[in-house]
């Protein structure tokens, strides 16, 4: 290890519980306002898409009390409302548009906590925003059974239980406390010829990558090499179960949203002749759908990024009664787009089911469409796409992937414990940190498909040296995955992070920015 390669191991061991202090803080700030009522300053949907606002104002006094940036000017809301930080050398003789500039990309946002279910699986002994509340009534089968992976049990001390923990509260506090070691590093040239800017987006859960979305269409459109990146870093979770935690995800596939609305003739239950059933027709559309998946009828596979997928999302029905014939159906399908396969055949396959063609011919009218993000963000801003974001991948011989690898063994190899990498007490090691980096590809979507554009966009000036992604009608900065956090534990009952990941993201994040303009 490198003098920079020791310190950075150093104070990412030595700032640990100052970031579990942070993370377990930013999972327990919706408890504050979801049990109070609105007049009196609460929020039900606190912590959830377009309701970061609590955790993000904390996230925000705490990067400046920390001195996770150099000033309080440094770190800022969008217009968008994503949280944005800044820290940089100004005194290492490199311009800024000379610099390589280095995104953190992590969202805010959580799905709901079930909280009471929380309570309820775990005997009261977890809590969705407090964590653990009963270390000695820990109901360790439910847990084992319910999550992706688990460490032995004389290792639980190393957990963080919570909403959000691993999905992905964890990935923005490690860029905070990144951002610290490397202002503190600065002499030993943590941030030489590099320009890190540190994001905590907002509503990617709802409306994946429209943090990104507000930065690719408002402000990079003729901005200087000074904000363009060079490498998009997200620190959404890269642990897998089987595999190992700390993956380097280099893509994911796709995916987007159709709406389909079925509209018919409500009536009196007691004589269906008379109306047109659009819960039945299209209860009929699903079906089709369903068996068609199982088929593979429709979709592409792709031996990196794996094969398309289709599953039944979300419904609402409009009806007069539960003893009539309902008026209208609306439901959606979640659509996972792989390599080949884009939205506007995936749309149009849904069309010309058999199913849909019935439905019209018996007089009922049958919509398929994307539909378009309209809520507001906690900042107010109307994001208005259409709900569809885009697949990447980058090179594995990428200078930013070959780059993640060579940090990975700089700084987190010579501080994997071989006891955590072989188990013990006979427990798997699946889901646990490997000495070796791991570059892989992730089952889920991130915040990474709001930064495509497509080929022919212009408006941000990008120089060969920046050495973007060019992929058929797209082109994207080179982006990978690095966080805390194993996805088969994520959006679950019991969800958790293990405080050794995070260290160690810590690490990885303070570690390469450097390590990338040196490349």
């Amino acid at each position: 290890m490198s003098n920079l390669d020791q310190k950075i191991s150093a104070l990412s061991a030595k700032y640990l519980p100052l970031a579990e202090e942070i993370l377990k803080e930013a999972i327990r700030i919706p408890a504050d306002y979801v049990d109070k009522p609105v007049d009196q300053g609460g929020d039900p949907e606190c912590g959830l898409s377009n309701h970061e606002g609590p955790r993000l104002k904390y996230l925000k006094n705490r990067i400046v009390e920390i001195d996770a940036v150099r000033s309080p000017e440094d770190v800022w809301f969008d217009e968008y409302g994503n949280l944005v930080w800044t820290v940089k050398d100004p005194n290492d003789g490199i311009p800024d548009s000379e610099k390589r500039i280095i995104y953190f990309d992590g969202h805010t946002d959580t799905v709901r906590a079930l909280r009471d279910q929380w309570i309820k699986k775990t005997n009261g002994s977890v809590d969705s925003y407090d964590g653990i509340l009963k270390q000695d009534e820990l109901t360790r089968d439910f847990l084992r059974e319910e999550l992706g992976y688990l460490p032995p049990d004389e290792e639980w001390n190393n957990l963080i239980f919570g909403r959000g923990s691993a999905d992905q509260l964890g990935g923005v506090i490690a860029e905070i406390i990144a951002t610290k070691i490397a202002l503190e590093l600065v002499d030993e040239g943590a941030l030489k010829g590099t320009i890190i800017r540190a994001y905590g987006t907002t509503t990617e859960e709802d409306n994946d990558g429209a943090g990104p979305m507000y930065l690719m269409s408002k402000v990079l459109p003729g901005a200087g090499a000074e904000l363009v990146p060079d490498v998009v870093i997200l620190s959404e979770g890269t642990g897998d179960a089987n595999k190992g935690a700390l993956g380097i995800y280099r893509g994911q596939r796709g995916r987007m949203q159709i709406e389909v609305t079925v509209t018919g003739r409500s009536c009196h239950g007691s004589m269906p002749w008379e109306g047109l059933n659009p819960l039945e027709f299209g209860s009929a559309i699903i079906s089709e759908a369903a068996q068609r998946y199982d088929a593979r009828e429709g979709f592409k596979d792709d031996p990196f990024l794996g094969h398309g997928t289709r599953t039944a999302s979300l419904a609402n029905l409009d009806t007069p009664s539960d003893c009539a014939v309902p008026d209208r159906f609306i439901f959606r399908f979640d659509r996972r787009l792989t390599v080949g396969e884009n939205p506007e055949e995936a749309v149009a396959d849904i069309d010309g089911f058999k199913s849909v063609k019935n439905a019209r011919e018996a007089g009922l009218s049958v919509e398929v469409s994307v539909p378009t993000y309209e809520e507001l963000t906690w900042n107010n801003y109307r994001p208005g796409n259409k709900q569809i974001y885009m697949g990447w991948a980058t090179p594995e011989d990428h200078a930013a992937i070959q780059t993640a690898a060579e940090v990975y063994r700089m700084v987190v190899t010579p501080n994997v414990e071989t006891e955590n990498e072989t188990g013990s007490s006979g427990a798997s090691t699946g889901g646990a940190l490997r000495k070796e980096p791991r570059i892989d590809r992730w089952i889920f979507s991130t915040d990474g498909v709001g930064f495509p554009i497509p080929e022919e966009n212009s408006e941000i000036e990008i120089s060969e040296r920046k050495a973007w992604v060019h992929a058929g009608d797209f082109k994207h900065p080179p982006m990978f995955g690095f966080g805390p956090g194993i996805e088969q534990n994520t959006h679950k009952i019991g969800e958790c992070t293990d405080r050794r990941e995070l260290r160690m993201a810590i690490a990885f994040l303070s570690r390469y920015p450097s390590a990338y303009a040196a490349s």
